[in-house]
């Protein structure tokens, strides 16, 4: 249930990211721009219905996105970094919100805020985050969502550990998870190695 998107554009841009010596102007873009090109792959099997359109030309049977619009769940607050460049691809899904901080001596996770579109239970939910690291906040986000009636759900991050992957799988085996690298480990502190550092802070400047 684990896709790694190995494209050699994403792998490049991830490479650039991971830079210590990357502004945050340049960690921002670069962020949008890989989740740009991972919402290719995620998207890839939508389903489609035939529609009649009129070209300047003629007549023709053409498919669009079938069902209501698809919605983007954002973990906040670093998820924002990936929302934006799923937005790119469909700007007109529906999006939702779930506030989560990690507990800094539990590193349980703690809800705060949530907010989502209505009818989940009729619509594809792309929950994104940067990292899958304990994966103690995408289990919660994702519990949260199917309580809310969400059925068909898919999980983005840039970058996963392998320790979250194993957790976040046995919590919710229902629930593919894309990501554009799968890192070495977790070190004592909950961070991914070699990792990128802190996401949040390298996405809006705040350390």
């Amino acid at each position: 249930m684990l896709t790694v998107i190995d494209h050699p554009l994403v792998q490049h841009k991830l490479t650039l990211l991971r830079r210590t010596c990357t502004t945050t102007g340049e960690f921002r873009r670069l962020a949008r721009e890989i989740s740009l090109l991972l919402g290719y792959e995620v998207l890839r099997d939508l389903p489609l219905e035939p529609i009649t359109i009129t070209t300047p030309l003629e007549e023709m049977e053409a498919v669009q996105v079938q069902g209501k619009k698809l919605c983007f769940i954002s973990i906040l607050r670093a998820g924002e970094g990936i929302l934006d460049g799923m937005l790119d691809l469909v700007p007109a899904a529906r999006v939702g919100h779930v506030g989560l901080y990690r507990d800094p001596n539990t590193h349980e996770p703690v809800e705060y805020y949530f907010k989502v579109p209505d009818a989940l239970e009729e619509r594809l939910c792309v929950v994104v985050d940067p990292m899958l690291a304990t994966g103690h906040s995408a289990i919660a986000a994702v519990a949260r969502l199917k309580k809310a009636g969400a059925k068909a759900i898919k999980f983005v991050c840039l970058i996963a550990a392998p320790e979250g992957v194993t957790a976040f799988q046995n919590a919710h085996p229902d629930v593919p998870v894309f990501a554009a690298g799968l890192d070495r480990q977790l070190d004592d502190h909950a961070y991914i190695r070699p990792g990128l550092g802190d996401a949040g802070d390298r996405l809006f400047g705040t350390k």
